[in-house]
């Protein structure tokens, strides 16, 4: 099961600096984290969890294997993308593919670096490019609405449904809306289904100069304002700094972070920040040979999360074995969490929690 977040952002404003400091930071983990580059710009990332340490330490497991997100470096946008100007093209063909999208705004200043639209102004950037992606969305439904009505009215049933699902989308698209705010519930899947790029989710990134990497500055507190009123997330970072993060050796970094006054690097947080955006859950499985973290989307259950480890476990479920993280954790792993009457054995119909510890009964 792979889940991507593809980076956008105008030219110049930090996007592949994030990214390219994203892979090396992976590369650089390679010892213990799996890391490939599927293409040029495709890197999958570890997502940072410290469960997984403290449960191989009780397990007493030799590896640790981490689960991963892939981010997709996305061609540079600009002002007529929608109509295909600069490599508009490709960067909407590429962030339909994506389940989610990490917008990188610059809120920086920097006379040496030019702004392609002639100033800095980071609530500005994040409308010219939601708006170059709602204007091709609305091209797209309008396109595909036109032969789903004239079925409609001939009593076809599955375009029926189509238009009532298309026509609240495309109004609110009209009145400069984007997509995720006309989805009812329930309708979710049936929305993915139409490769909508404004009904993604969204994480606005904001990068600063190095001396606000910590607090931020005026122009990430006003896109915090923005990302406040439409229910979407910010983290600030300083791409900056990222780079010369991910080229440290790894026992260098804390101090290094130390030094300017941050807790953790703004990668981690962009990583997990990330992780929470798509709906995702982890759960764990421990043992001597290692300890390893699965994703999942929240709400999945058993059968189904068994099948991210092989298809064979949900063709053959029986039951699973499960002992939540802190129990885990407080009574020193399995034979203690038995003892204690804390490992349950759940059905099929069991939604599989975050932090699970679990042991999979199949029979193929």
């Amino acid at each position: 099961m792979g889940f991507n977040c593809g980076i956008v952002g105008l030219p110049n404003v930090g996007k592949s600096t994030l990214f390219n400091a994203l892979t090396a930071t992976a590369a650089a983990q390679a010892a213990n984290y799996p890391f490939c580059t599927i293409e040029p710009n495709v890197g999958r990332v570890a997502v940072p969890d410290p469960r997984l340490q403290a449960l191989a330490a009780i397990g007493k497991s030799q590896k640790i294997v981490p689960t991963s997100l892939e981010f997709v470096d996305i061609a540079g946008l600009v002002r007529g993308a929608s109509r295909g100007e600069g490599l508009g093209n490709q960067f909407l063909a590429n962030i339909r593919e994506v389940d989610a999208i990490i917008h990188v705004l610059r809120c920086f200043e920097d006379d040496d670096i030019t702004h392609v639209e002639g100033s800095v102004d980071p609530v500005r950037d994040a409308e010219v490019v939601e708006t170059e992606l709602m204007l091709a969305d609305l091209d797209s439904l309008e396109k595909r609405l036109v032969p789903l009505v004239k079925k409609a009215k001939n009593n076809d049933r599955d375009a029926q449904a189509q238009v009532a699902l298309m026509e609240p989308i495309v109004e609110a698209l009209r009145e400069g809306r984007p997509a995720r705010t006309a989805i009812s519930a329930g309708q979710e899947e049936a929305v993915r289904r139409l490769q909508l790029m404004t009904s993604k989710p969204v994480l606005y990134v904001c990068n600063v100069e190095e001396g606000a990497a910590a607090a931020g500055n005026a122009h990430s507190a006003k896109v915090a304002e923005k990302a406040k009123a439409e229910g979407a997330a910010t983290v600030v970072v300083s791409a900056a700094i990222e780079a010369e993060v991910s080229q440290l050796p790894e026992e260098d970094r804390r101090e290094f972070l130390d030094g300017l006054g941050l807790s953790d690097s703004g990668l981690d947080r962009v990583i997990a920040a990330g992780y929470r955006l798509l709906g995702l859950s982890t759960y764990f499985t421990v043992g001597p040979k290692e300890a390893r973290a699965w994703t999942i989307t929240a709400g999945t259950k058993a059968p189904q999360a068994a099948a991210v480890i092989h298809n064979d476990f949900e063709r053959g479920f029986i039951a699973c074995e499960t002992i939540g993280f802190d129990d885990y954790v407080s009574l020193k792993g399995e034979a203690g969490a038995k003892e204690a009457g804390k490992m349950r054995v759940e059905g099929r119909d069991y939604v599989v929690r975050d932090g699970d510890v679990l042991l999979f009964r199949f029979n193929v």
